[in-house]
């Protein structure tokens, strides 16, 4: 017999499992806590613009929507730098022309919710979770009138985000590792208008980055002509949200960091103080299942900051990696659990510091002359030895090779590039041919480094 799914959250990744479990032929059921985003207002103001990649769009193209999303994603090949000099560079993600794509959260999501009903899924939206009885598998729902009811799941699976019931219930058991860990810098969304002739008043097709060490504004490109500005501050200091408390002090601190964006933004000052100042969090549990009942997902497994543009694609790589346990262990859900954990949980963590990295690196070193010549020098070995260097960017965004894997790779990686830096002229030299003996050597110990680490 068939076992039913319940399933807690209707966000990106709930949604999409919601999907895919129904075509393999589950019953599922959703509950979510907030109103219909189709129907109802959605409050304004605490989004960082999605970044998809390669694992997001394997898992789309699982649900059969990726044609659907694809004509609403824009491409965005490399970071658009403005430095604090007033000079603009752009740095290529990928060495092949391969891009990242600029999507909008509400409409995925909206599309993602309407395929699952299409599939015979039923969401029942203002249901909260409030805690489970996880040995008993029983589920506490609170509806928006006050109403309470409890319910028996047969397999339940948390999709309800960084701070899931599910989650926090698992807390409460034995044996159970949790911790969760906030920056110091929080964000707060803000928007350039589309100029009078409804077209992008910047480059279109790239992630606008303004760094400035401890803080920066990035931008994401939308197919309205706007563009989803998120600023990054630390919360309290000399140079932060705190010290922020007039027009004023918001005019002059744009006016001193970012001259080029405030002709831009006609809106800054009425967006930066009716936007929430919202954290980024950090998360980590393990285990992730509970027997053959529960499990968590995506960020409610795994909340991670947003600067590596992976919080989504990893919620939906274990999606795609949770449909094919289903059908390697045939529906034992005890098999599957325990391989869904085994698998993922070590990519959670890696992705989570990933993020973490990256965070300094879009900050601060992409200001750097010195990483930027790193970044081209990645690019050409990476075409010059196409079958031994992949950059671990490359890796994270344009492959389907695990996310510990990539970490792993990093300080080999990083002993390799500081090598030809320090010892050659590496931009000059490619062609010489004895220089390109040397090369090939330090290639093939770098080689021999990944594939220990690696086997």
């Amino acid at each position: 017999m068939q076992r039913s799914v319940t399933l807690l959250g209707a966000g990106l990744v709930g949604s999409l499992l919601a999907v895919i479990l129904k075509k393999k032929g589950y019953p599922v059921t959703v509950y979510e806590r907030r109103p219909d985003m189709r129907t109802a207002s959605i409050a304004a103001g605490r989004s960082i613009n999605l970044a998809m990649s390669t694992r997001g769009w394997k898992a789309l193209e699982l649900a059969g929507l990726k044609d659907d999303i694809a004509s609403l994603a824009i491409p965005m090949y490399g970071r658009y730098l403005h430095q604090p000099d007033g000079s603009t560079a752009f740095q290529p993600y990928g060495k092949n022309n391969e891009a990242i794509y600029s999507v909008s959260r509400g409409d995925l999501n909206k599309k993602l919710m309407s395929l699952a009903e299409k599939e015979g899924v039923q969401i029942l939206f203002e249901h909260r979770c409030t805690k489970v009885n996880v040995p008993e598998n029983t589920v506490h729902i609170r509806k928006e009138n006050g109403e309470e009811f409890t319910l028996q799941a047969d397999i339940l699976l948390g999709a309800d985000g960084a701070f899931s019931a599910l989650r926090t219930s698992y807390t409460m058991m034995d044996r159970v590792d949790a911790s969760h860990h906030y920056l110091k810098h929080g964000y707060k969304e803000l928007c350039i208008p589309p100029d009078e002739h409804g077209n992008l008043r910047m480059e279109k097709n790239a992630l606008h980055i303004w760094p400035r060490r401890n803080f920066m504004l990035i931008g994401l490109p939308n197919t309205d002509g706007t563009f989803t500005c998120t600023l990054f501050l630390p919360f309290e200091g000399p140079v932060s949200f705190e010290a922020l408390q007039t027009e004023a002090d918001v005019l002059q601190f744009f006016q001193t960091h970012f001259p080029d964006a405030v002709p831009l933004m006609p809106t800054l000052i009425e967006d930066y103080f009716r936007n929430p100042t919202s954290s980024l969090i950090t998360t980590h549990i393990q285990p992730w299942h509970y027997q053959d009942k529960s499990a968590l997902i995506g960020d409610a497994a795994h909340a991670i900051v947003p600067f590596y543009g992976q919080g989504m694609n990893a919620g939906f790589e274990d999606c795609t990696i949770l449909s094919e346990l289903i059908d390697t262990y045939e529906h034992n859900w005890d098999k599957i659990l325990k391989a869904y954990d085994a698998a993922r949980k070590p990519n959670g963590d890696a992705v989570a510091q990933l993020a973490l990295l990256n965070f300094v690196e879009m900050r601060d070193k992409v200001a750097d002359p010195k990483f930027l010549l790193r970044k081209q020098i990645e690019k050409e070995l990476g075409k010059m030895y196409p079958d031994i260097f992949v950059s671990v960017y490359e890796m994270v965004s344009f492959t389907h090779i695990p996310y510990h894997v990539a970490l792993s790779c990093m300080e080999t990686q990083d002993k390799l590039l500081e090598k030809i830096m320090t010892h050659s002229s590496f931009m000059e030299q490619k062609e010489d041919a004895t220089y390109r003996k040397t090369l090939d050597g330090w290639l093939e110990e770098y080689n021999q480094s990944v594939q220990q680490l690696t086997s």
